[in-house]
């Protein structure tokens, strides 16, 4: 694919980042390729590349679900990382306005989740007078009860994905999912 052949993002259709059924679109499940996010109002959000599209939209549902609505994905067969970055530059080039706009950061999208800053003033001054036993079980609770508002608020929006975060980075204070 040359540089002209790249696909333009402004030519692919809407699909909805969630069924009916309140699933991702399995269709894009093992899938390698570049996808873009768009909100309620399809007002572009992100764009990035991935070797499992599926599993890429997971992640960002469960990271900024107010802005995971709907989703425009062109799939390629083979891994290729030139041709991957090249149509994602192409992408944020033809959307450099609208991105310039929304002042995105992207660590917000693909970093684990920091359940930290939710600490409580108390919280906080016992995890200061702790041990490291007793700062792994505070960081722990804080991560759970992220987590359970996370679990809550995809509840509300229908979604039926398992969702599973991994037990050894809930220590940390970090939720990423399994």
């Amino acid at each position: 694919m040359n540089p002209t052949d790249l696909p333009q993002l402004q030519h692919l259709d809407f699909l909805p980042y969630l069924d009916e059924t309140g699933h991702l679109p399995t269709d894009l499940q093992g899938k390698i390729g570049v996808y873009a996010i768009f909100d309620r109002e399809k007002n572009l959000q992100f764009i990035n590349y991935s070797r499992d599209i599926f599993l890429s939209l997971k992640q960002h549902l469960v990271r900024q679900p107010d802005c995971c609505y709907w989703i425009k994905a062109q799939t390629i067969e083979r891994p290729n990382r030139t041709l991957l970055e090249s149509i994602r530059e192409a992408w944020l080039q033809e959307n450099h306005n609208a991105l310039v706009e929304q002042n995105l950061d992207s660590s917000l999208w693909t970093d684990p989740i920091d359940a930290k800053p939710t600490m409580t003033p108390e919280e906080i001054a016992t995890y200061e007078a702790s041990d490291g036993i007793e700062q792994t079980k505070l960081l722990k609770n804080v991560a759970r009860r992220v987590e359970a508002q996370i679990k809550q608020q995809l509840e509300l929006r229908g979604v039926q994905e398992e969702i599973r975060f991994n037990p050894k980075l809930k220590e940390k204070g970090l939720l990423d999912l399994k």
